[in-house]
């Protein structure tokens, strides 16, 4: 994975997230839980910015390629 990735805020995630399949399950504090059909569930930080490790992370754990998540967005 390359390429720098910009600030995004959790919202900002969770909209591209959905546009693959995500759908909201529940939320607990600042956290909310995604789930997939076929991918892994994930949890997205519901923060102003989330910081660019985290964001890897995520993307990573869904199975994308920065490219392919930026193309998303």
């Amino acid at each position: 994975m390359t390429g720098k990735l910009p600030i995004l805020s959790g919202k900002d995630v969770i909209k591209a997230l959905v546009k693959l399949g995500y759908t909201i399950n529940d939320q607990k504090g600042s956290h909310i839980h995604l789930r997939h059909p076929v991918r892994r569930p994930l949890t997205v930080p519901n923060h102003p910015e989330i910081a660019r490790g985290t964001l890897r992370i995520i993307i990573m754990d869904a199975d994308l390629t920065i490219e392919k998540f930026l193309e998303l967005l």
